[in-house]
């Protein structure tokens, strides 16, 4: 588990310049949605009434990985369902520029102003975790309590101990070209299908993540993620005031839960308030891979 977001992201870089075929889709305008907010960087669909909670996905996913969550989560919250422009089929809008993270907390941190939703409960999945992570630590107000999905502040730190920045940047570097090459052209299906198993453990959560993978703009998911890669905010976590909870995915046949949780609370330790959770046999999509563990965890960190 401690290496599988590195092969995942290695596999999604690697497998096209192995296949010898190059991939994407010309992405559109996303249809017309009750509460649909577009903004620069990202849309956000609303939903619910209550008190407010934003869910943030990850790269390349849409808002729909939080399905089986947000219907439950409207009956006693306002829920605020974000996807990042050019995933989930819609246009790339801002996010062909640099600056697709920064852009993504600009956004948030704006719409939490004009909604008057201050001290709202954030959550985020993988890079979404980490956007969640970066408003609240540039933005105190805006976060009361953050539910980070099985996303470390430095991901570098899941290739090898000991890596910075620099190190990786490299192969961030890499990982960025060969995946916006994938744009304009089918999106092959071993690559879709690497990064579902080493993101998944279901068959039928591999098959949802190799279709949003599909839908996804790889030239924003390419730029994301190596700014994702380019990100290290383990000296900043000292200023996150709002309480953190870190769910983290294991199995026992990648070495149990305490090499894991060894690992996130080592990268974690910087922030006041922080409490690591594991989840047991499961992927990096927990969601889809233990729905009802992940409904559970999130009702208890609402209600906490």
């Amino acid at each position: 588990m401690i290496r599988r977001i590195a092969f995942a992201l290695l596999a999604t870089a690697s497998i096209p310049a192995i296949l010898g075929t190059q991939q994407a889709h010309a992405a559109t305008s996303a249809p017309a949605q009750a509460g649909l907010i577009q903004m620069d960087h990202v849309s956000v669909q609303v939903i619910g009434k209550g008190s407010p909670v934003i869910l943030i996905p990850g790269l390349s996913s849409p808002r729909a990985v939080w399905d089986g969550v947000a219907p439950e989560l409207a009956k006693a919250h306002t829920v605020y369902l974000v996807q990042v422009n050019g995933f989930g089929g819609d246009a790339p809008g801002a996010n062909l520029a640099d600056g697709v993270i920064p852009g993504i907390v600009a956004d948030l941190h704006k719409l939490i102003g004009e909604k008057k939703i201050g001290g709202a409960a954030v959550v985020g999945h993988s890079m979404g975790g980490l956007v969640a992570l970066m408003l609240a630590r540039a933005h105190p107000g805006d976060v009361g309590k953050a539910l980070i999905v099985d996303a470390l502040p430095f991901v570098g730190s899941a290739f090898f101990p000991g890596s910075t920045v620099e190190s990786v940047k490299p192969q961030a570097e890499a990982m960025r070209a060969q995946m916006t090459s994938l744009y304009g052209k089918p999106f092959p299906e071993a690559v879709g299908q690497a990064i579902a198993r080493q993101n998944a453990l279901k068959p039928e959560s591999q098959a949802q993540v190799a279709a949003w993978s599909a839908r996804a703009d790889m030239r924003v998911s390419g730029q994301a993620l190596y700014e994702d890669l380019q990100t290290d905010l383990r000296p900043d976590l000292a200023g996150i005031a709002a309480p953190v909870t870190v769910l983290v995915p294991w199995t026992a046949a990648r070495g149990g839960e305490g090499p894991v949780l060894d690992l996130y609370k080592r990268e974690y330790a910087g922030v006041p308030k922080v409490s690591v959770k594991g989840v047991a046999e499961s992927g990096h999509f927990i969601m889809l891979d233990q729905p009802a563990a992940f409904q559970a965890a999130l009702i208890a960190f609402l209600a906490g």
